[in-house]
């Protein structure tokens, strides 16, 4: 490894461990390739995600993901170090044989936030949770090794994907409000008999309530329907894997805990309940897997 392409590495590994915080611990169990390739998937995701959060216009918003676009291109092409972690992304898609595509999915569904619309059915919806979230899990796999299985490891990171997206707009019910976004499916809501405004309550009123457990269930069949893919990948990559299904799993169990009221307030895990269940998935018998 070149210095550059070292230097790219550590700014990489300094994002990751400031903001992945509990996260950035599990990866601390790979090898350290596929540590390294970790931290510079994850910088490449924080980076194209802070684009769309800075401030400025929706047209200077776009212009930035486009010229990210462009900048990432170069990168794979070996023609450009435009932000100090493309090298180490670059390498990364290229040991780990990524797709480019899904990490183009993942920038279109940044996209899709710039200018808040309605989804009128599950297929819309499902089609944003993929590319924010299942395309970052079909990453994930590439670098942790995993069994295909004509395909059956694949479908269920999509699954997985799906799960912790649900789960992280059930949580985020209000605080989308606030930004002009509903990602509830406007089918649910006409089915539930629910109005945007019902969402500004501080606290759900029956038929909300209804939307939001039926929701949640919607999540819980997606970890259900993802659960196998824990004996497709290898054995390294299982604690990461452990670890963010079992936060945000256990994020949902505390939204039905509390009779589904995200509205009151932002529901969250402890620091300590995150650290548990991240040490539980370094020390759990996972089961056994064969291959190269």
């Amino acid at each position: 490894m070149n210095r550059a392409d070292r230097e790219s590495h550590d700014f990489c590994r300094s994002l990751s461990r400031r903001e992945a915080k509990n996260f950035y611990y599990s990866f601390l169990v790979l090898p350290p390739a596929r540590r390294r390739a970790m931290c510079a998937l994850y910088a490449f995701m924080r980076h194209t995600d802070d684009l769309a959060d800075d401030a400025g216009t929706i047209d200077e918003k776009r212009r930035r993901l486009d010229s990210w676009r462009a900048d990432l291109e170069a990168a794979l092409d070996g023609r450009g170090d435009a932000w100090p972690g493309l090298p180490a992304l670059a390498e990364t898609v290229h040991q780990y044989a990524i797709p480019a595509r899904h990490l183009h999915e993942v920038i279109d569904g940044v996209a899709m936030d710039l200018e808040p619309r309605p989804f009128e059915t599950f297929e819309d919806l499902y089609a944003y949770c993929y590319r924010v979230a299942s395309a970052v899990g079909l990453c994930c796999i590439r670098i942790w090794g995993f069994q295909s299985r004509d395909g059956l490891a694949e479908s269920l990171a999509e699954s997985c994907g799906i799960a912790l997206q649900l789960t992280n707009i059930l949580r985020d019910v209000r605080e989308d409000l606030s930004l002009g976004r509903i990602y509830l499916p406007h089918e649910d809501l006409e089915r539930f008999k629910v109005r945007p405004d019902d969402l500004r309550l501080d606290a759900p009123r029956p038929a909300v309530r209804d939307l939001f457990e039926f929701e949640a269930r919607r999540a819980y069949d997606y970890y259900a329907k993802a659960r196998p893919l824990g004996t497709l990948v290898a054995p390294v990559g299982r604690p990461v894997l452990g670890a963010i299904v079992g936060i945000y799993r256990a994020l949902l169990d505390e939204i039905a805990r509390r009779n589904y009221n995200v509205l009151a307030g932002r529901i969250s895990l402890p620091a300590w309940r995150k650290t548990v269940i991240t040490l539980g998935s370094l020390g759990a018998a996972l089961p056994r897997w064969s291959g190269s």
